[in-house]
């Protein structure tokens, strides 16, 4: 069985071929119960955590666990708040392949099922991205996305314009192409974009749903809260939504269980999922002026396709 560390992770993978490999396998049967997460420490809000994430489909049986530790690095700098690894086994034979960096693939997953959903979602001639986020996710959505549409400018916006700038320096040196710089006014940067990808820590809107022009996709990626949230009721409810993971989305997501408690806005309401899109089950976007909106939380089957990737194409390259 091999061990696969973080750093072999990020040298294999690439956009294109985790993206063709999510759509093909999100078209196909597989399995995937809802995920668990159990609190280690119930009498707290900010709880300790770990998780197990089972899910199967004909080539590959894979489960990813992780423990989330909010307070690690305020006791270490040495330590991280979440760890994570991903185990996959041969689905003919039961036989264990590989322990695979599990944090790492969610980077890529997580970026790479974003740009998928924008696939399906965003206007064909998207060019403006706007990414909100500069934790270590950000680098990450920005190319995926730009690896999918015909992206020349990209907007970074966060809190701390230090960490902005090095979440543009970064996706500069990668993609030397596009004209990336930090987003100094939110409002103008959100009615000029084609696409919003937010992956942010923020417990509250980002942004007001009502400059959100006709014709942009946004997605939201960093909060698996049901009370709290990245977008505004507005914006849900002048959008067409979908979901990575209806089962998921509908347990954990602030952004659509919020409007349901206000009484405004019904999960039935949504489109649909991943899966549906990519077996062309449902039809994405219907018009130039629509507004979508793709609101994961992430899914095993993702981390089974990461982790499986990786392995594959280390076993061909031996």
């Amino acid at each position: 069985m091999q061990i696969i560390d973080a750093d072999t992770v990020h040298q294999t993978l690439n956009f294109p071929t985790l993206i063709s490999e999510l759509r093909e396998t999100f078209s196909k049967p597989a399995g995937m119960p809802q995920r668990q997460v159990f609190s280690l420490d119930e009498g707290s809000s900010h709880s300790d955590a770990f998780a197990v994430l089972p899910s199967w489909n004909d080539k590959t049986i894979a489960v990813k666990a992780f423990t989330y530790f909010p307070d690690n690095p305020a006791k270490s700098s040495e330590l991280e708040s979440l760890y994570s690894k991903i185990m996959i086994f041969d689905r003919k034979t039961g036989v264990p392949q590989a322990l695979v960096d599990g944090t790492s693939v969610t980077y890529w997953r997580t970026a790479a099922i974003s740009a998928l959903g924008a696939d399906f979602l965003a206007r064909r001639d998207a060019s403006k991205l706007l990414v909100f986020g500069t934790g270590r996710l950000a680098s990450f959505m920005a190319l995926a996305h730009a690896s999918i549409r015909p992206i020349n400018e990209i907007s970074i916006w966060g809190r701390d314009p230090n960490k902005a700038q090095s979440i543009v320096e970064a996706v500069s040196l990668a993609r030397p192409d596009i004209k990336v710089t930090v987003c100094d006014d939110v409002e103008k940067s959100v009615k000029a974009a084609d696409i919003i990808s937010c992956a942010t820590g923020s417990p509250t809107p980002l942004f007001n749903g009502d400059w959100v022009q006709a014709g942009t996709h946004t997605d939201f990626v960093g909060n698996h809260n049901h009370d709290k949230r990245e977008c505004d009721t507005g914006l849900i409810l002048k959008s067409s939504v979908y979901v990575d993971s209806k089962i998921n989305v509908f347990a954990e997501a602030g952004e659509l269980l919020i409007p349901v408690a206000e009484g405004v806005y019904s999960i039935d309401s949504v489109v649909g999922e991943l899966a549906q899109l990519c077996k062309n089950q449902v039809s994405g976007r219907k018009s130039e002026q629509e507004i979508t909106l793709f609101k994961t939380v992430g899914t095993a089957l993702a981390d089974l396709v990461g982790a499986q990737l990786v392995y594959s194409q280390l076993k061909s390259d031996h």
